[in-house]
């Protein structure tokens, strides 16, 4: 399992890096998901972890 939380606000960022965020389902800073480790999932966090902090759980 991974903890996924938002630290760093999307705002300023692409349409592409916003949705990413949101498929993740981060709507406010400091909000948390948590997932499975898979590779699609795995993928839609490299993508945007500039912006999250991401812990096993």
């Amino acid at each position: 399992m991974i903890k996924v939380t938002l630290i760093k606000s999307p705002s300023n960022e692409v349409k592409s890096v916003k949705a990413t965020v949101a498929a993740l389902g981060l709507k406010k800073i400091r909000s948390t998901n948590t997932f499975e480790e898979n590779p699609a999932i795995m993928g839609q966090i490299k993508k945007v972890e500039y912006l999250l902090k991401v812990e096993k759980v």
